[in-house]
């Protein structure tokens, strides 16, 4: 039984919807199992992609009076994103979820030790299941939108 918690789930996030796939590593990573997320620059947001961004840019503007280098912290890259979202999805403020999010790893593209093993795919996620073919929202677009904005590039 022990060997089962042994194994680590690599996914690939490309193609993949943000919440749907969040909310499988959620709770895989809550179960016990270490998830690797890689790809994550290609995971897709449904809906229009002018009210994500205004969303995204509502999330920015949020940060503490007095001192704003004490929080929150707002991340910009489409791993860290990803990340974020698992961590609103789990009780991160108790051991249990620290535990748990300790258990999971996220990365942009595809680092060296996992670019050569298979990377699997969550059916129930994928976005040419569930949304129409036009729809092409991805985290990047998110990311390099705001960054235009923030860092004036």
């Amino acid at each position: 039984m022990a060997d089962r918690f042994n194994k680590v789930l690599l996914l690939d996030g490309r193609g993949h919807l943000l919440g749907r796939l969040a909310a499988l590593v959620a709770k895989q990573v809550l179960l016990g199992h270490k998830v690797v997320v890689v790809r994550c620059e290609g995971i897709n947001i449904s809906g229009n992609f002018y009210c994500n961004k205004l969303k995204y840019l509502a999330f920015l503007r949020k940060r503490m009076n007095t001192n704003p280098s004490r929080g929150p912290f707002h991340f910009r890259a489409p791993s860290r994103i990803f990340w974020r979202t698992v961590r609103g999805m789990l009780p991160h403020k108790t051991k249990r979820g620290q535990a748990a999010l300790d258990r999971m790893k996220v990365f942009d593209g595809i680092p060296p030790p996992y670019d050569k093993r298979k990377r699997m795919v969550v059916p129930a996620a994928l976005k040419i299941v569930r949304l129409k073919p036009t729809r092409k929202v991805s985290i990047q677009y998110l990311s390099q939108e705001q960054s235009k904005l923030c860092f004036g590039s």
